[in-house]
């Protein structure tokens, strides 16, 4: 299962620069100049920060993907310290 998606915002790399370091003492993470990986042991999200959006994609098997889309918006929310509501696309 691959899901996404997009975040407007001003602080995209921030955010994402925030949520990787809060979660590389967990899981093993990897950062490019495009984007910025957290490679969890079922799941692989993918942050893509644009100058004013961030681009989402989880991938994985797990069947409760939706739990872990919460997971992710409720880290990202807390690392902006704002809430932001958003529409998650799916691919099989």
């Amino acid at each position: 299962m691959k899901s996404n998606t997009i975040i407007s915002t001003d602080d995209a790399k921030r955010i994402a620069k925030r949520l990787l370091n809060h979660w590389k003492h967990k899981f093993e993470v990897a950062e490019t100049e495009e984007n910025l990986s957290i490679f969890m042991p079922d799941a692989t999200v993918v942050l893509t920060p644009e100058a004013q959006q961030l681009f989402v994609e989880l991938r994985t098997d797990r069947e409760d993907y939706s739990r872990l889309e919460q997971v992710i918006l409720d880290h990202l929310n807390r690392m902006a310290q704002q809430e932001f509501s958003v529409q998650w696309q799916h691919q099989a």
